[in-house]
C-alpha cells in the first residue's frame, strides 16, 4: 500500500472519531474547542487561565472566551491564585466532574462500537502500532 493511501486512509478513520467525540459532547452543550479545554482540566486539574492556553496552543484572550462558555454551563470556576493575586485559576466544578465522567463513558462506549468490526487480534495490533506512533501530545 501506498504511503499516500495509508495517510489517506488514516485520516478518514480519524475524522470518523473526531465526529463521534463531537457528538458525545452535544448533550452538554460543549463545542469542539470548549470540549479540547474542558479535558485538558480532566487530566491536569486546577490550572492557571495562561497555562490552559499554552496547553491548547492558543492565546489567552481566546481561553478566556472558551472558559468564558464552559463557566456558563457550570462545569468550571474560577478562582483568584492564592500564589499570584493578578492570576486566575480554573477548576472543574461537581458538575463538570460529573460531566467528564458520563462524557468518557459514551467516549468509551462509541469507541467499543467503532472498533467492533476488527477481531480482537487486530485491535491489539493496531493499539501497538498507534502506541509506536504516538508522540507525547502536550495536552
Amino acid at each position: 500500500m501506498e504511503d499516500e493511501n495509508l495517510s489517506e486512509l488514516f485520516w478518514s478513520v480519524a475524522r470518523q472519531l473526531r465526529h463521534r467525540s463531537h457528538e458525545s459532547l452535544q448533550p452538554f452543550g460543549i463545542t469542539p474547542g470548549q470540549g479540547r479545554a474542558f479535558m485538558v482540566l480532566v487530566r491536569h486539574g486546577t490550572m492557571r487561565l495562561s497555562e490552559l492556553a499554552d496547553h491548547l496552543r492558543i492565546a489567552p484572550r481566546s481561553t478566556t472566551e472558551v472558559v468564558d462558555g464552559l463557566q456558563e454551563r457550570g462545569l468550571v470556576e474560577r478562582l483568584p491564585d492564592p500564589a499570584d493575586r493578578r492570576a486566575t485559576l480554573v477548576r472543574l466544578t461537581p458538575a463538570g466532574a460529573d460531566a467528564a465522567e458520563r462524557i468518557r463513558a459514551e467516549r468509551g462506549a462509541q469507541a467499543e462500537r467503532f472498533f467492533a468490526a476488527l477481531p480482537e487480534r487486530d485491535r491489539a495490533e493496531l493499539a501497538r502500532i498507534l502506541g509506536a506512533l504516538r508522540v507525547s501530545d502536550p495536552t
